[in-house]
């Protein structure tokens, strides 16, 4: 396809209520969304790096300005016949994953216009159908978590994800299982620890937890591997799976034993599915996350969930988790499986955003054209 023109959205979405990690609190949720047009039609994407450079050393109105001056330049009037002739085009600027899946995924969801072919199916996935856990974030009391958790369970999520960091850990961590002995959990440490915690995640292990995603440094393979090789509990990385070179590394040196793939930490739907492929190969199951996108980056991420080995339940939220009104023009719905677990299908088609909401949160603009 030939591209005509790119527009790109710099987006703050409100959140019902703020969001607690390791590295802080966020009120809302910074976005960048990207209109891809070729041929008259048009596709749209979403990278959410969030506002500051806190998750990763990229934040919105870093990815914005990239995409603005550089990325999208590079691909206006340009011919990309696939996601891999888009990478090939930005492989000269160095990083900047958040950036780069912002253009790939509107590729895709052009592609998948131009095509009149579902998203999931242009990405060869065989399912249409893939359950979803339940995530808590750090909360005021200790008995809104556990009433949150037991909800979760009663309404058949397959698994409970914990938000872990200093002074919501082992005490948290005790009463949740004393109440929940069983119940399929996981805590997420958001690269909130070292290696000098090693004593803390040791007393973890008897938690039997499925495991323990990103517990040390955003940008770290070799301590991982040290941990992993001390404790029992499965190490999972999100952070430091940056791209397929991360992901290689770790599998070679045994950093983990999950990889969480989210589009917009590693550049996109492209990069997404060459990590699958390969963490396939070499027997480490993938889950997919989130970045608590709108309903159009969730749909990114639903579509691309449908791959076999996808096999841990996704961070696949229900729009109305975390937003009175989301910005997608169609927000997205979890369903309930045949037999009864919380999921979410396939789209058929990308949303577009609802065009007031889109006008009234935008923070910068800018068209890229020939």
């Amino acid at each position: 396809m030939y591209i005509e023109k790119i527009e790109l959205y710099y987006v703050s979405m409100p959140l019902i209520y703020p969001w607690r990690t390791a590295y802080g609190e966020d009120p809302a949720i910074d976005t960048v969304l990207c209109r891809m047009t070729a041929d008259g039609i048009d596709g749209w994407g979403e990278s959410t790096p969030l506002a500051g450079p806190l998750y990763s050393p990229e934040w919105a109105g870093g990815v914005f300005a990239v995409c603005k001056n550089w990325l999208a330049p590079a691909l206006v009037g340009k011919e990309v016949s696939s996601g891999e002739d888009l990478q090939n085009l930005l492989s000269v600027y160095k990083g900047n994953p958040f950036a780069k899946a912002a253009l790939d995924t509107a590729w895709w969801a052009l592609e998948s216009r131009i095509k009149e072919k579902p998203l999931h199916k242009l990405l060869r996935a065989n399912r249409s159908v893939v359950p979803v856990g339940a995530d808590f974030g750090v909360m005021d009391h200790l008995d809104d978590l556990l009433r949150c958790i037991e909800n979760a369970l009663a309404d058949n999520f397959p698994r409970v994800k914990l938000k872990y960091r200093p002074g919501w850990d082992l005490n948290i961590l005790r009463n949740v299982r004393s109440h929940f002995p069983k119940e399929p959990i996981h805590i997420d440490c958001n690269s909130g620890y070292r290696m000098s915690s090693l004593d803390e995640f040791r007393q973890i292990d008897e938690f039997n937890l499925e495991m323990i995603e990103q517990p040390l440094q955003h940008n770290d393979l070799l301590d991982h591997a040290t941990l992993q090789r001390y404790i029992r509990t499965p190490i999972c990385l999100d952070e430091s799976i940056t791209g397929l070179d991360t992901a290689r590394q770790a599998i070679e040196m045994q950093s983990c034993q999950y990889i969480n793939v989210k589009p917009g930490r590693v550049g996109g739907l492209t990069t997404a599915v060459q990590i699958h492929d390969i963490c396939l190969e070499a027997g480490i199951p993938c889950w997919v996350g989130g970045m608590l996108e709108s309903g159009i980056g969730a749909a990114h991420c639903t579509a691309l969930a449908m791959l076999n080995n996808f096999s841990y339940p996704a961070d696949i939220f229900p729009s109305s988790r975390f937003y009175e009104n989301d910005l997608a023009a169609t927000p997205l719905e979890l369903i309930k499986s045949t037999d009864g677990i919380q999921s979410v299908r396939a789209p058929e088609e990308i949303p577009i955003p609802n065009l007031d909401r889109l006008n009234e949160w935008t923070v910068q603009k800018a068209v890229i054209s020939l």
